[in-house]
């Protein structure tokens, strides 16, 4: 069944699909795109753009130098955003499983270094599946940041290919993503549906199940950046749905060992402002926004979030966990309940 659901989705991404303009529904297009990321997307070869079914928003802040390697990168669409944003001297690794699109983004490599006034390429295009990162040549903690866009939902092994994520991330690293999910787990007869399934519904993880997958991965605390509720505008797919609910979300996890509650320490977190594309603030994600030069009390996580990773040259963070005064309380609801209602004390 596997490798028939793969063959399905390439054979609708490959052949079926010609344009992001052939979509059945809006689960995979979005207008919430950065001005800065609009500027660089704008200097794009065309059949780049037209050949891109993304959803959300999935480039995070502080990028340059880094390695990055986008999971289902497709037309390449976002693997070029990121060739401009890390610079000559970081990389972006695009991995797809799909020849038609790969051969789309390989033959634009040149142009757009050119375009970029680089002296050589910083990207590259591998063939191979997000469940095995391994025959794609991505070895242990070789990697900064990892990010997709509207593709996790298509794995057909999620436990396998979240595992692979962590286990190519270095220490510390990070992995962002904007992706569909649900507020229950889809039926089978819909996920046999090659349309649903190529339009990123009967894919979707049920939420409750991507945070029990994360923390059987070691992962137990993870941020929603962002939301939205998937208006599909098709009335015959919105029939075979039903009651089902989809989200567009867009989550960040760090590589780092983190307590499953949000525990107070005391510990205090001031953004330095020196981020050149967020001068006044820094959003961690739907509930942390660090206003420039403001000390925040923060939970042990989020202060490991911030003082553990890239981030840490940009935060100035006092304290230790040498004192505990119990749970910290936190904000608005998680990833987990987005789709419920419900809301806890925990911060993730």
């Amino acid at each position: 069944m596997e490798q028939h659901t793969q063959q399905q989705v390439q054979d609708y991404y490959g052949t079926q699909l010609r344009t992001s303009q052939d979509l059945k529904t809006n689960a995979c297009c979005t207008d919430d795109i950065p001005a800065a990321h609009k500027k660089i997307l704008a200097t794009l070869e065309s059949e780049v753009l037209e050949k891109y079914y993304g959803c959300g928003v999935c480039v995070p802040p502080a990028v340059d130098g880094l390695t990055v390697l986008d999971l289902g990168s497709g037309s390449g669409r976002d693997v070029y955003l990121l060739s401009k944003l890390v610079g000559e001297h970081g990389h972006v690794i695009g991995v797809d499983m799909t020849e038609e699109q790969l051969t789309v983004a390989r033959r634009h490599i040149d142009a757009h270094t050119a375009t970029f006034g680089y002296q050589q390429p910083n990207v590259e295009f591998r063939h191979g599946y997000i469940e095995d990162l391994a025959a794609a040549g991505l070895e242990d903690n070789s990697v900064d940041l990892v990010v997709s866009n509207c593709v996790l939902n298509l794995s057909t092994d999620k436990a396998a290919t979240y595992r692979e994520i962590f286990r190519v991330l270095k220490p510390g690293g990070e992995l962002f993503i904007a992706d569909v999910f649900a507020d229950r787990r889809i039926p089978e007869s819909l996920r046999q549906d090659p349309v649903l399934y190529g339009e990123c519904l009967s894919g979707a993880l049920y939420t409750e199940d991507f945070r029990r997958l994360l923390r059987e991965l070691g992962i137990n605390d993870y941020r929603l950046v962002s939301q939205r509720r998937l208006t599909i505008n098709n009335p015959e797919i919105e029939r075979k749905v039903g009651n089902i609910r989809f989200y567009s979300l867009t989550i960040r996890a760090f590589k780092l060992a983190l307590e499953d509650q949000c525990e107070d320490y005391g510990q205090v977190a001031t953004y330095l402002g020196t981020l050149p594309e967020e001068p006044h603030g820094f959003t961690l994600d739907d509930h942390h926004h660090f206003e420039t030069g403001r000390p925040v009390l923060v939970c042990g996580n989020t202060a490991d979030m911030l003082a553990g990773t890239r981030f840490g040259a940009h935060f100035r963070v006092v304290g230790d966990k040498d004192w505990h005064f119990g749970l910290f309380p936190c904000g608005p609801a998680s990833a987990t309940q987005a789709s419920t209602g419900e809301t806890t004390g925990s911060c993730c």
